[in-house]
This record gives structure tokens, sequence and C-alpha cells, in this order.
């Protein structure tokens, strides 16, 4: 059986749980939601699986926070034996406007401590990432308390249609291949 690694990043605890960081953590409650699946707490992360057309999907949170997140990423990686192509990271991004999605396959950190930390431990920057723009409506110096702060009323009605997209994402990213995933997705 083909096996897929998809892990949401953000950060454990209660005060971070409704923050645009968490926002890889959120899409996957919604994938666990859509596709009837729940989270169990293990090594490094809470983990979820699913399997849809032959394949398994284990969906990952690390618990290691969003700045060490490479450790967990790797363990995993290697615990189930899944290929770094069929890897993919779903995270925030403040340089792409509310909404905006954007999967590469490979490219930097963007300054993204979360991006740095996996790059480190996977010796890589070609994997699979799909980044989640939350905008950068922010004064200079306030971007750590811009991410760490929590939605607006106006993005959280419009993230209920955006976790539906995402989670369209995810599935047409294990089914369909990344390239297709791109092409049909990408800036929507």
């Amino acid at each position: 059986m083909k096996k897929f690694l998809i892990v949401g990043l953000g950060n454990i605890g209660d005060e971070y749980a409704a923050t645009r960081h968490n926002i890889g953590f959120k899409i996957l409650d919604a994938l666990a939601e859509k596709e009837d699946f729940s989270f169990e707490t293990k090594k490094l992360g809470d983990v979820g699986v699913f399997k849809v057309k032959g394949r398994s999907i284990i969906c990952l949170k690390p618990s290691t926070y969003m700045n060490r997140s490479g450790k967990s990423v790797k363990y995993w990686m290697e615990k189930e034996n899944i290929p770094l192509e069929n890897v993919l990271v779903l995270t925030d991004d403040i340089h792409l406007s509310f909404g905006t999605l954007r999967l590469k396959t490979k490219g930097s950190d963007g300054g993204h401590n979360g991006l740095k930390d996996i790059q480190t431990y996977l010796n890589t920057t070609n994997y699979n990432r799909m980044r989640f723009g939350v905008g950068a409506n922010f004064g200079q110096g306030s971007q750590v308390n811009y991410v760490l702060g929590e939605w607006s009323e106006e993005e959280k009605e419009a993230l209920k249609e955006r976790y539906v997209r995402t989670t369209e994402l995810v599935r047409s990213f294990v089914l369909a291949g990344v390239n297709r995933t791109m092409n049909l997705f990408n800036n929507t």
C-alpha cells in the first residue's frame, strides 16, 4: 500500500489553538472531520490515519512546537518508510493574502522557522509544502503578535470554505499527484 505523510504545522496548547500560525493543525482537523478519523497522541506528535483508493494517509501534528517540527517529520517518515515525494507539509504564510493556497515542490523557508527546521532535519529544500496565506496585516515589529493572534470574525467565516478547499487539495495530492494538484489549486 502506498503511504503518504501529511504534516500540519502548529503549536501545541490551548493558547495557540485558534491562532493564524496553527492553520496546519486546523486543516488536518477539517480533514479528520471530512474523512472520519481521529488523532492519537504518539511519539513526537498527534497522528491520525485514513485510507483512500489503496493509499494510506498518515496525518501528523508535531508536538515539538512549530520551530522544532523537523524532528517529528523525520521520525515519522522513517518509522513509516515514507519517501520524501509522498510528504506534504501544510503551513501558514504571511507573504500570501488571506486564504490563498500555494503548493510547491521545493524552495526556501521564506523566513518560516518551522520550514527551516524541517529543511535542516531532511537536509534538503526539495519537499512538498502547501502554504496557506494568512496575510500581513500588521505593523513593523508586530509579526509575531500577528501570527500568534486569532483570526478576525470575517476571516473565521471565510475559513469554512477555505478548509473545504484545502482538504480537496490534500486529497488531490494523494490521488492525482503534486503536479496536477499545483495546476488545479495554486493561487486559488
